[in-house]
């Protein structure tokens, strides 16, 4: 009988020393999570991340997220498709929502839905923003997961615009205010050089985006929700590109190409005025502008309204399925209403679910500072970002012919119609 019990005893200390050890072993041995991410936008965001991934694995310690910084969007899927197709993928990465198609065309990412299995699954999924789903899901299936969204704003300096006798708290909300605030807001020295531009808008990088700012409000859509037909030689998207050209030919706009990565330090340097870009720069503007500055919707023409941006996480088939699995987790994890509110703040991105903006923490934000609530508020009017089937070939054809009409090589209509003719070429198959 002893010897029964001291056996029994023996094989439960056994058992409770093998158990010990395998959780040792898991948490001295974690599942490598290789994390893709793009740094494309000002501020210490890297540090951000960081931090994240560091507070997952935390709380995860069978898991080791990693992540990669890979340069830009453009630079990001090109790095995570190549290790795909070498067998090195990714578990996930953050791409622009508008990769969606290129993933899915490549065979490259699996389908959220595979991995919503619980009511609360169900119930996170079903959480985010409309307008950020747009660009997220097709075909009934969730390829991405909503995560550095944004929207495009203008932000203007009030101290430009008391000196040039506008209203500090009131922004252009009609093309024609913009055009009259522009030329009202344009110095000059004694030279007849510029000083301070009214308005810039950058052209390298997302000139595309920067055109639907301009469309979106002009009533027309560049592609059919497919991403199989474009409309770029619409009449009303080339009187959209000769607005932004004539405000060039005006002088109220830098000439030619202007730089995505210097327009907001143009507007810190009060170079130009109002600046139409990402509510993702709004973190580092807040903290570097040494003026006061207001941010406002994009102005409307016969509507109002901006395109919707940024990135999402995407789940790369290729990788093992425990991988798959702990990206799912993180992604799942990071999106939560608490984290997401302070992702908002500590990036100036858009929330990305109605529940993040009830978190005390950025009711109190947005209470303390209203700029920060601006691109949300335009999500009810907001469309999907341009995206189509072979979205990198056809995105270049459309920011050449951009930077054509605004380096005067060709007229707006001229550009707008070779581009139709190249990216009908392209898209032919998909049809």
């Amino acid at each position: 009988m002893q010897r029964n019990t001291f056996l029994k005893s023996m094989l439960a200390t056994t058992a409770a020393m093998l158990g010990l050890s395998a959780t040792v072993a898991q948490a001295a041995n974690p599942l490598e999570v290789p994390f893709y991410y793009p740094v494309a936008v000002g501020g210490p965001i890297t540090k951000v991340i960081d931090g994240y991934a560091a507070e997952f694995n935390q709380a995860h310690p069978q898991y080791k997220i990693t992540p990669i910084y890979a340069g830009t969007y453009q630079e990001t899927i090109v790095k995570a498709l190549t290790a795909n197709k070498s067998g090195k993928a990714p578990a996930t990465s953050v791409l622009l929502s508008t990769d969606m198609f290129t993933l899915i065309d490549e065979d490259a990412i699996a389908p959220i839905d595979d991995f919503v299995k619980t009511d609360a699954d169900k119930a996170w999924l079903k959480g985010f923003y409309p307008a950020f789903m747009a660009n997220s899901q097709t075909g009934g299936k969730t390829w991405g997961v909503p995560f550095q969204r944004s929207t495009v704003v203008m932000y203007y300096n009030k101290e430009a615009f008391k000196e040039a006798g506008l209203d500090p708290n009131k922004a252009p909300a009609t093309w024609k205010e913009l055009s009259e605030a522009a030329q009202k807001l344009t110095k000059k020295d004694a030279s007849g050089n510029v000083t301070q531009y009214g308005i810039q808008i950058p052209s390298t990088g997302f000139a595309y985006w920067m055109l639907q700012t301009l469309t979106t409000p002009n009533g027309v859509l560049l592609a059919n929700e497919a991403g199989t037909k474009v409309t770029f030689d619409n009449p009303k998207v080339v009187e959209a590109l000769d607005f932004w050209v004539n405000l060039t030919k005006q002088g109220v706009h830098p000439k030619g190409v202007v730089e995505w990565g210097t327009t907001p330090k143009d507007f810190m340097e009060k170079k130009a005025a109002i600046i139409v870009t990402t509510t993702g720069n709004l973190t580092n503007l807040k903290a570097n502008a040494k003026f006061d500055f207001g941010v406002a919707q994009i102005a409307g023409n016969v509507r109002k309204g901006s395109p919707t941006g940024g990135g999402n996480f995407y789940i790369f088939k290729k990788a093992a399925k425990e991988q798959q699995q702990a990206a799912f987790e993180f992604a799942k994890w990071v999106t939560q209403p608490e984290r997401a509110a302070q992702w908002s703040m500590d990036s100036g991105y858009v929330a990305v679910s109605p529940a993040a903006y009830d978190t005390p923490a950025l009711k109190k934000y947005g209470q303390d500072f209203p700029q920060a609530l601006v691109a949300r508020d335009q999500l009810p009017v907001s469309v999907a970002e341009f995206s189509t089937h072979d979205n990198q070939r056809v995105t270049k054809v459309l920011n050449d012919a951009i930077q054509a009409a605004l380096n005067g090589s060709k007229s707006a209509a001229q550009a707008m119609k070779d581009a139709q003719r190249e990216a009908d070429r392209i898209l032919r198959s998909y049809k």
